[in-house]
């Protein structure tokens, strides 16, 4: 038998959202390298043009694509321009995700609207138009990033957030179901507490360092380490998995009580 390189996406098209900086600028640094032509996908040109920049200087080949994904005439056009303009679409990725900060009684409709849309219905926006190009793929891909946050734990503030989180692993479970037909595989990966740019906007040394004491491995994860799991998915040897999530989180879901760490 001859030998197969694992984890490999050489000739295939990705289209990457939320992919100007954070997990998703990793995610489409990650695939790049492993041989996929990625689109990045932002609401956020400037970050997406140092995204394409970043993979280009490192020798792969990437597109931007600036759109925002709480319309869903955004999201077909995405799927479309990309899939045109390449010739084929192999893996779609829906990364992309808002979280404002906001207690259920002070939450507007419009926050409420933009989360839901933005986080939850842009899934069945991108996963529908894809759907034509994805059938015609040797090996198709749907991936989700998701979260803890919903469908294992909750925070005050985040009820918006977990319950959009909570839909998408439900989401990834149906799709499963009905896409098998087609020999498209979904799956997500469920990040836990990730060191990202919008972290350090957030929270000061002091705070990460009470986050990362509450994790079994002492530490934040890196948007690097969601990439990798997601390369897994999106790779030839993840075949025959399907309507799962990988929880990637250090280990913080195991303690069942915080003494347990000491």
């Amino acid at each position: 038998m001859a030998r197969i390189e694992p984890f490999r996406l050489d000739g295939r098209v990705a289209i990457v959202t939320g992919s100007g900086r954070g997990i998703g600028r990793a995610i489409a640094q990650v695939f790049a390298a492993a041989g996929a032509t990625v689109i990045v996908a932002t609401r956020t040109a400037a970050a997406g043009e140092e995204t394409v920049a970043s993979i280009r200087q490192a020798g792969g080949t990437a597109t931007l694509h600036v759109c925002d994904l709480a319309r869903r005439a955004a999201a077909e056009d995405l799927v479309a321009a990309s899939a045109q303009s390449h010739g084929r679409l192999d893996i779609m990725l829906h990364n992309a995700g808002v979280f404002p900060l906001v207690m259920i009684d002070e939450i507007s409709e419009e926050a409420l609207d933009e989360t839901l849309n933005v986080n939850l219905k842009a899934a069945f926006w991108l996963s529908s138009a894809a759907l034509p190009y994805l059938r015609e793929a040797p090996s198709p891909r749907l991936l989700f990033t998701s979260s803890v946050t919903g469908p294992r734990v909750a925070l005050p503030g985040l009820v918006h957030y977990a319950a959009s989180k909570s839909g998408l692993n439900g989401f990834i479970r149906g799709a499963a179901m009905e896409f098998a037909r087609h020999r498209i595989t979904v799956n997500g990966v469920e990040p836990g507490l990730i060191h990202t740019e919008a972290m350090d906007l957030l929270a000061d040394v002091a705070n990460i360092a009470d986050m990362a004491s509450a994790i079994p491995l002492k530490r934040l994860g890196t948007p690097e380490e969601i990439a990798y799991a997601m390369l897994y998915l999106a790779s030839d040897q993840a075949a025959f998995v399907t309507g799962q999530t990988i929880v990637v989180d250090g280990g913080a879901l195991i303690p069942e009580n915080a003494a347990a760490l000491e």
